[in-house]
């Protein structure tokens, strides 16, 4: 049997910071945490001969301390301790934006559909009963590590280039994975907000946009994207695409107008106002919507309009906004 482990925080065996990426250097790293030595010793040894690093907890508060400092690929966890239960340890890892992402698979003594209701609600992927059967574990633990490790990889992947890019529930829109310039700009839109120990969730508007989108890809309809804007901030959010049963890629796209209306004015040779109307001609704005944004009539705008046509050569503002959006993508590719 093996020892009960420590579960202060100062236990030199809890790998901290960059200790994780030795620890899981040559194998995948499966947290297990659970009151009861005996569960501990038969899981721990079946998981250690199958080639996989084990790392134990038994209590809540030594489960978070582990997963805050070693980032486990999977964390299989006891759903009924004394103390803070394994849905609370649950619903505090998927509330850290640090932990949100690593797979939970609960134990369970209890097959009420209550109880395996509750372990999905909290956050688990899956779940396996009691008595343990090891190789059935072994099994399920293998397949969401796979998921997890390529997941991780495509989030690293994302972080590096420096994407706005976010992993969302479709359900009720909450934020289970964000990349740095994503929170940025959510946070510079105020587009999330918080649902209690769940973490943030998406913005009424982005939700109601969220469900749209679902209904168009279960008719196998284009989607179409949402701006928001605020403070000077336009941000657009596209679907990318489903990367779960029930979760979603979402990409954010910031504009800058102001580099916009500088690129149009230097590639026509308009004047200030003049890149300005062509900019939200391309934007599909009116004369009145244009005038409002400038602090003009729209009679002055299409006097500016006129001129713009002439030095593009065109006639209609459907062949301006054309040209100018092609020259945008160019500049921006």
């Amino acid at each position: 049997m093996l020892p009960r482990p420590p579960d202060s925080p100062a236990d030199p065996n809890v790998p901290r910071g960059p200790e994780r990426m030795r620890l899981g250097e040559n194998s995948d790293v499966v947290l297990i945490v659970d009151d009861v030595p005996d569960n501990v010793s038969v899981l721990h040894d079946a998981l250690d001969e199958s080639g996989y690093t084990v790392l134990v907890a038994t209590s809540g508060e030594a489960a978070l301390e582990r997963a805050a400092h070693a980032r486990p690929d999977v964390v299989l966890l006891d759903a009924l301790m004394p103390g803070m239960d394994g849905f609370e340890v649950a619903r505090r890892l998927k509330r850290d934006a640090a932990t949100a992402h690593i797979p939970i698979v609960f134990m369970t003594g209890l097959a009420e559909t209550e109880h395996v209701e509750a372990a999905f609600e909290a956050g688990g992927v899956d779940y396996v009963t009691k008595p343990i059967r090891p190789r059935e574990v072994i099994a399920r633990i293998a397949a969401h590590v796979r998921g997890a490790r390529q997941a991780r990889q495509a989030r690293s992947a994302l972080d590096a280039f420096g994407h706005a890019v976010i992993t969302v529930r479709a359900g009720d829109g909450r934020v289970l994975w964000q990349t740095p310039l994503a929170r940025e700009l959510l946070q510079a839109l105020d587009a999330t907000r918080e649902a209690g120990t769940r973490g943030p969730v998406l913005s009424e508007t982005l939700l109601d946009w969220m469900q749209a989108q679902a209904v168009l890809a279960a008719t196998e309809q284009t989607g179409y994207p949402i701006v928001l804007a605020r403070e000077g901030r336009r941000v657009s959010f596209a679907l990318h695409e489903a990367t779960g049963e029930d979760e979603w890629l979402l990409v954010l796209t910031e504009s800058n107008d102001r580099a916009s209306i500088e690129g149009l004015a230097v590639a026509f040779r308009l004047t200030g106002r003049e890149a300005e109307v062509l900019h939200w001609v391309a934007q599909g704005k009116t004369n009145r919507d244009i005038g409002d944004i400038l602090g003009t009539s729209p009679r002055t705008v299409h006097k500016h309009l006129e001129h713009v046509f002439a030095k593009l050569g065109v006639e209609t503002r459907t062949s301006a906004a054309a040209m100018a959006l092609g020259k945008l993508k160019r500049g921006a590719a």
